[in-house]
């Protein structure tokens, strides 16, 4: 049985990247440690030895029954949930037009309406303690489009959104959210676990392939440490002040750094045409956020 000094954790994707090494630190930390993936063999060994503060469950995120299980199993076998970390996810390596439309919504539906769905069914537990932490990871192609991610890039800005949103109202209950964005970090993404297309387009090639260079040389190569990714997490679950964004990897920083510079550049070029849309008898009102 847990104590209260100990947090509760229930953390998706555990298997391999982020969510094993989160889940490894949780562990190491102290912390009880709910961890889910499909491949349960794999969980079963990283909770070897501390049976006692780590349950392993075998969870498709994707299965709505399997998520609310997840959920009633936790607050069952340990009275609460702490932390949520939605780290389950899946990449993609393809121009947009190439991914049939079937795929593009198993992008949605693991990339973000698995996040939002498993949050909503925490959050009624969250809200009856008055507190929590939810950590969801994003990307900083959940900020930043790329070419060759399209479909990837989507579902992280739809998650981006909809977890910004929630913060700011959830903030009030005692309950805090925080978006983890990493750039390039030593985990299976860069491997052969991405999506591919169903077609290949040959006019895209030269947008594509130097994205599936990269992604080939680069494997294993990344400058990020899951490890090191872990432990800001629990740093950020330990503050009396998360933050609403965690970008992680000084190669997050530097693209980030050049989009919104680009960015910017691109909407004052119109601003002046953009502005000049009002009814001429209008009158100006900021919109409170």
């Amino acid at each position: 049985m847990n104590t209260l000094s100990q947090k509760v954790w229930l953390i998706t994707g555990a298997s391999s990247g982020f969510g094993k090494a989160l889940a490894e630190a949780v562990i190491a930390n102290g912390d009880v440690a709910v961890i889910t993936a499909r491949r349960l063999d794999r969980l079963q060994t990283i909770a070897q030895g501390h049976e006692d503060q780590v349950l392993p469950l075998e969870v498709d995120v994707t299965d709505a029954a399997a998520r609310d299980t997840a959920v009633a199993d936790t607050i069952a076998r340990f009275g609460r949930i702490d932390v949520l970390a939605n780290v389950a996810g899946r990449g993609v390596a393809g121009a947009c037009e190439e991914f049939s439309l079937d795929q593009l919504r198993e992008q949605m539906e693991l990339n973000f309406f698995a996040a939002a769905e498993l949050t909503r069914a925490v959050l009624p537990q969250m809200r009856k303690q008055g507190s929590g932490n939810i950590l969801t990871v994003s990307s900083i192609a959940g900020l930043v489009a790329m070419n060759a991610a399209g479909p990837y890039c989507a579902a992280k800005f739809a998650i981006e959104g909809w977890t910004e949103s929630l913060a700011i109202e959830a903030k009030p209950l005692g309950i805090n959210v925080t978006l983890v964005e990493p750039g390039a970090f030593r985990t299976e993404f860069a491997g052969d676990v991405n999506m591919r297309p169903l077609q290949s387009i040959a006019a895209y090639r030269p947008m594509v392939e130097p994205f599936e260079t990269y992604l080939e040389t680069s494997a294993g190569k990344q400058i990020g440490d899951p490890s090191k990714a872990a432990q800001r997490m629990l740093e950020v679950v330990a503050s009396d002040q998360p933050p609403v964004r965690l970008m992680l990897g000084r190669d997050a920083y530097s693209i980030w750094g050049t989009t919104i510079a680009k960015r910017q550049e691109d909407l004052e070029s119109w601003r002046a045409q953009g502005e000049d849309t009002a009814f001429d008898d209008a009158e100006f009102k900021e919109i409170e956020l």
